[in-house]
């Protein structure tokens, strides 16, 4: 009879212990668990303690809500202009309804997949293969977009794609090699001829700039020899006035008339003897024997400047 008692004890203590572990639940942090009674969604226990009944609740699913990464296998997709293009990525998504996620769909990780895939094909078939390499950020943005509206009767938000690796085939990475090698030798033959034509340019400035140096030089070269010569002229004039002046003024001295007429008759008889010493013709007077004669015409033309008005000689 204690041995009955006893088991009993023992199987009572049991079953009040799973009642326990049945009836007290724990959900960590940044988890989700979806629980049903009877078979029947009841409720999504939050992280902390959670009390359920045994028997009659269940833990159905279980859910991380942080962001999850997803590779999305490899697949060929064809262009628009017919190229075949091996295209993956990989796509970050996160739970946001634990509930939609249990019974919106079997296999929603099957099902983002398999959408990520056809929507990539979709949007590859639209675009030219040097657009693809050109255009990742959009293709990334029309995926998200377009899965992001199908994932959210599964509870699940589409955060970002990405695309790992466009790999088209072997001829025509060859044929875009070449394309490139091609490129960059016409852009070092435009750099080189540019050059070129930047150093010619060059040179026709600088001799341009020389040519009108040079010319500004020889410009105020000339100004300066011009205005040195008037200067000297100037000069010159001034010199003979100040001489003419001073030779009046010995005029109107006493004698000085007399001395003048003395100095035009010597430089009179000189200027014919000069002239008999050459062979040059010349018309002389008929009297030219008579040094009286001459000298009373030199004394006629001192007489004649002295009867002008101002008694001065004019400069």
């Amino acid at each position: 009879m204690d041995i009955s008692f006893g088991s009993v004890t023992i199987v009572f203590f049991i079953f009040a212990l799973v009642f326990v572990f049945k009836t007290i639940n724990v959900v960590p942090q940044q988890h989700a668990w979806v629980v049903e009674r009877l078979g029947k969604y009841h409720a999504t226990l939050g992280p902390g303690l959670n009390i359920v009944i045994p028997f009659v609740d269940r833990i159905a699913y279980k859910h991380s809500l942080k962001e999850i990464p997803l590779d999305v296998p490899p697949q060929v997709c064809i262009t628009r202009d017919n190229t075949q293009l091996q295209v993956d990525g990989i796509l970050y998504f996160q739970i946001t309804d634990a509930m939609r996620a249990s019974y919106g769909s079997s296999n929603y990780i099957a099902a983002i997949t398999q959408l990520a895939q056809t929507t990539l094909r979709s949007v590859i078939g639209k675009m030219e293969l040097d657009k693809t390499f050109e255009e990742r950020d959009h293709i990334n943005t029309t995926i998200v977009n377009a899965i992001d509206e199908s994932a959210a009767n599964w509870g699940v938000k589409v955060l970002r794609y990405e695309i790992k690796d466009l790999t088209p085939p072997k001829e025509i990475l060859h044929a875009m090699q070449a394309q490139i090698t091609a490129e960059r030798e016409k852009r070092a033959l435009i750099a080189a001829s540019e050059g070129r034509r930047q150093e010619q340019i060059n040179i026709a400035s600088g001799e341009r700039e020389a040519s009108i140096a040079r010319s500004e030089g020889e410009k105020q070269a000339s100004i300066n020899r011009a205005q040195g010569q008037a200067t000297a002229i100037v000069a010159l004039a001034e010199a003979n006035a100040e001489a003419l002046r001073q030779v009046a003024a010995a005029i109107r001295e006493p004698g000085g008339a007399d001395a003048v007429n003395l100095k035009v008759a010597e430089q009179y008889v000189g200027a014919f003897a000069q002239l008999a010493k050459t062979n040059n013709s010349i018309i002389v007077p008929a009297n030219m024997g008579d040094i009286s004669g001459l000298i009373a015409t030199a004394m006629q033309v001192v007489k004649t400047q002295k009867k002008l008005p101002g008694e001065g000689v004019q400069a």
